[in-house]
């Protein structure tokens, strides 16, 4: 019963949003061993992919790198911003306070 009422409330919000921080790492992590050729097979399109297959043209066409990168970053950033959202909303104690 006092792990039910208790414990679960205040240990549930923090591994929902240590698992958005994990799945933001995972997304970066990816993009980086895919851009060095040792992550996903290059004929699967990631941004990693994408901006490898840029590196040969960078000089004409620099677009090719930026615009992947600027949206993995962003999308990095959006998952990270839902994981502070969701612990502001999941805090049991900012709970009582309202």
């Amino acid at each position: 019963m006092i792990m039910w009422r208790h414990i679960l409330p205040n240990t549930l919000a923090p591994l929902i949003v240590q698992g958005t921080f994990i799945c933001a790492s995972g997304i970066l992590v990816e993009a980086i061993l895919s851009f060095l050729g040792v992550g996903l097979p290059p004929d699967i399109p990631t941004w990693g992919n994408v901006m490898a297959e840029g590196r040969a043209q960078f000089n004409e066409y620099p677009h090719n790198i930026f615009f992947p990168g600027i949206f993995l970053a962003v999308t990095v950033l959006a998952v990270n911003i839902l994981g502070d959202g969701l612990r502001d909303t999941l805090d049991p104690k900012m709970a009582k306070r309202v």
